[in-house]
């Protein structure tokens, strides 16, 4: 009997193993890896549910999320693609996004034909994400200030029609899933979508920056305190993300009613008549002004001393022992949007689609000289002189010193600064803790 040529045999396989070696790194060197989130710079590659030749295995490497922001005038669906490893933190992908509108509170008389609408978006989700992973991403709807303002019955019913269809669709659903946001939870979601997408959130080290929110109704600031000792007298949330510990300061659902339109409302002394005259609009000014379905007249108020200083006076009482001041803020990076961005943008100091900086000395500045400007100068915009005293005051207040300087940003990296973002990664996260 002949004995096999070991040593022949033995170095067939090595070569055959050589050459499955070469041919995966092979391989792996033409596959383009999702890039990283900043600091890392990432970038949005094909439509999200374009998966190409990829293996089933290669999939389990993606985690998708769907998020619902239900707002006052329309609804929203983000569908999320995340790149997830092994001890690493995630990285956003890509992300599909539309809106309809009206918004659900719409529908408050007849919650039935907000089903459309939602059954509309979510095959916007199918057509996004893999069929084989749809009954592990989970959805979810957020309702903010349309739901908050519905009386509790008409706002329950939309709901339990939405996690009707919720259950009723592919995706993981829970009793959760559909819920209207208080202030504090979208304060805590802006803020980790601005610092997920700054890569803030990667490690324990990583800094962080603050975020400063204001809305219409109300206004928020977010940070990471770097001093938990003296930080003891205020409200300390704190969350746990990308498997970290984040102390996070929010003090949003205090300032509810401190957002622009409301403290317009406030500055204007209004609440008791419909007419409003303040020493913040150009004296000869009359014109009207809708809010929460009131229309008011306003009209200007020669004051006896000049415009700024009288309607810094005006706003000076309505904060007055409203805002807490937090001294640490001073020397931390922050982020501003919403009406701050705004107004900005209305005084040439950024561009509309560019963001930029911007110092709290710009803000004082500019309210002195549109508030003393004669009254033809900001006809267009009668209530700019009130925005900008009560923007200057209110930082000044929060504890930010006229150098501060802000960076301004409606988006990071092509991707919405909003809640959503951070919502979305924080309830992926919620669930890995069940």
């Amino acid at each position: 009997m002949k004995r096999p040529k070991l040593p022949g045999v033995f170095l067939f396989v090595v070569c055959l193993l050589a050459y499955f070696m070469f041919v995966k790194h092979h391989n792996a060197a033409q596959n383009h890896e999702p890039f990283r989130l900043p600091s890392y710079h990432p970038a949005r590659p094909g439509p999200i549910g374009d998966t190409g030749p990829a293996s089933a295995a290669a999939e389990q490497s993606f985690q998708y999320g769907i998020m619902f922001d239900a707002g006052s005038t329309g609804t929203r669906i983000h569908v999320f693609k995340f790149q997830v490893g092994n001890q690493e933190a995630p990285k956003l992908a890509h992300e599909t996004f539309k809106a309809i509108k009206p918004g659900l509170s719409a529908y408050a008389d007849d919650p039935d034909k907000c089903a459309s609408g939602i059954a509309e978006l979510l095959e916007v989700g199918k057509s996004s994400i893999p069929h084989s992973v749809w009954n592990i991403t989970p959805v979810v709807l957020k309702a903010t200030a349309g739901l908050r303002l519905l009386p509790g019955e008409k706002a329950i019913h939309l709901l339990e029609n939405v996690r009707t269809l919720f259950h009723e669709s592919p995706f993981l659903s829970r009793h959760d899933s559909v819920s209207i946001m208080d202030g504090t939870d979208e304060g805590i979601s802006a803020w980790i979508t601005v610092n997920f997408l700054l890569g803030g959130l990667h490690s324990a080290d990583s800094p962080t920056v603050g975020m400063l929110d204001l809305g219409g109704g109300s206004t928020q600031i977010t940070f990471s305190p770097q001093d938990e000792v003296r930080m003891t007298d205020i409200d300390i949330n704190r969350t746990r993300l990308l498997s970290l510990h984040h102390s996070l300061f929010s003090k949003n659902y205090h300032y509810l009613g401190l957002g622009l339109m409301s403290a317009r409302l406030a500055v204007l002394a209004g609440g008791v008549t419909p007419e409003l005259i303040s020493p913040c609009l150009a004296p000869d000014y009359s014109g009207s002004w809708e809010y929460i379905d009131v229309i008011y007249t306003v009209k200007g108020q020669k004051a006896g001393e000049p415009a700024y200083d009288a309607c810094r006076t005006k706003v000076q009482k309505v904060l007055y022992k409203k805002v807490m001041k937090a001294s640490e803020v001073a020397g931390m990076d922050f982020y501003a949007f919403s009406y701050y961005y705004d107004r900005a943008v209305d005084l040439g100091i950024i561009k509309e689609h560019m963001g930029g900086t911007i110092k709290v000395a710009d803000y004082i500045e500019a309210a002195k000289r549109v508030c003393n400007s004669p009254a033809i100068s900001y006809l267009q915009s009668p209530f700019l002189c009130l925005d900008l005293v009560y923007i200057s005051v209110l930082l000044q207040e929060l504890g930010f010193p006229p150098h501060k300087q802000f960076k301004l940003a409606r988006t990071i990296n092509q991707v919405e600064t909003s809640w959503a973002l951070g919502a979305t990664f924080h309830y992926i996260e919620s669930l890995k803790r069940l």
